[in-house]
């Protein structure tokens, strides 16, 4: 119980620690959401001092207001559930903006780093084991995905499977001409279509990295001693091989898991612009470039909560696979 309050007093300050950053970064970057509001309201129309004064209120950008009861009042709409209104999708809020694409980004990444991970685990303790046999010999090949630039690897697979040969839709999350959203097997098979190149373009970029790591500890875990003594007592090889080399040689790919888990709500900005995919890493790119501070700050709380939740569980987890680790905190 102590470790595990500990852990809770860790993350929670790391919280803070970061929801602070999200609230000052975004305020010292040149430009600013109100002038931009503005611009697109000057097209309808006269705008003025009190309606540019009320788009400041809504923002959450007035500069009569002094800094440190801006402060307050962003933690305080944060605990409300309240994240502003979105200048780039006006008038819709920041959390209709999240609420509409990080499920495509967590269906579509998250997917994609989990098979990848179990995939590049399972290759790499194979290829550990058995050194020199032809699943040894797939690494140089995987690497080389994971070498090749992100946004090229998926133009290639764009041209091959999508143009010259149109395997795969081109872009976007769905066919919106003959299907209407909706938990129905016709949406569902057409998101898995269109989300099927993404996925193996995140897939054969990442499997590579953890199939070496995994492979390299598995070797340094099998001159260990206790493997010579599970041998020595007649256990199967199989055995062995998974809860005795396995299990110990796959804890620093867990620490690394968790980051990349942690990581999927930002998904991945290049493959959500090459396939024109509705997730929430291309809704972050808009942002910044239309300087939204309120969804900026909304899609940063939103990853920063992941991560750190997704590195709290994986700490507890660890502290399972390995009791030394609760004993040292």
């Amino acid at each position: 119980m102590k470790y595990v309050l500990r852990k809770l007093g860790f993350y929670l300050i790391a919280l803070w620690a970061a929801l602070t950053l999200n609230f000052f970064l975004p305020r010292i970057m040149p430009g600013n959401p109100v002038d931009q509001l503005i611009s697109k309201l000057s097209q309808k129309g006269q705008v003025t001092p009190a309606t540019r004064h009320a788009v400041e209120l809504m923002l959450g950008s007035d500069s009569s207001v002094p800094m440190w009861q801006q402060y307050l009042s962003y933690f305080g709409n944060i605990f409300r559930g309240d994240l502003g209104v979105s200048v780039t999708y006006f008038p819709n809020s920041v959390s209709s903006v999240i609420g509409n694409t990080l499920p495509w980004t967590v269906g579509l990444v998250g997917i994609s780093t989990i098979l990848a991970f179990v995939f590049g685990t399972i290759l790499g303790t194979l290829a550990g084991w058995k050194r020199g046999s032809w699943i040894d010999n797939l690494i140089p090949v995987t690497t080389l995905f994971q070498s090749i630039p992100y946004f090229w690897l998926a133009l290639i697979l764009l041209y091959f499977f999508g143009l010259k040969n149109p395997i795969f839709p081109l872009f976007g999350g769905y066919d919106v001409w003959s299907v209407t959203p909706g938990w129905s097997w016709a949406f569902i098979a057409s998101v898995i279509k269109y989300g099927m190149l993404p996925a193996i373009t995140i897939v054969l970029s990442s499997v590579g990295g953890w199939m070496l790591g995994m492979r390299n500890m598995m070797v340094s875990t099998l001159s260990e001693d206790y493997i010579l003594t599970a041998e020595a007592k007649g256990l199967s090889r199989f055995k062995i091989m998974t809860s005795y080399a396995a299990r110990n040689a796959i804890l620093p790919s867990i620490s690394g898991f968790a980051i990349s888990l942690g990581f999927v709500v930002a998904g991945s900005i290049v493959a959500e612009s090459v396939f024109s995919y509705p997730g929430i890493g291309f809704a972050l790119l808009t942002a910044v470039q239309n300087n939204d501070y309120a969804l900026m700050q909304g899609i940063f709380m939103i990853i920063t909560i992941s991560v750190l939740g997704a590195n709290l569980f994986m700490d507890l987890i660890y502290g399972l696979i390995d009791p030394r680790t609760r004993a040292q905190g």
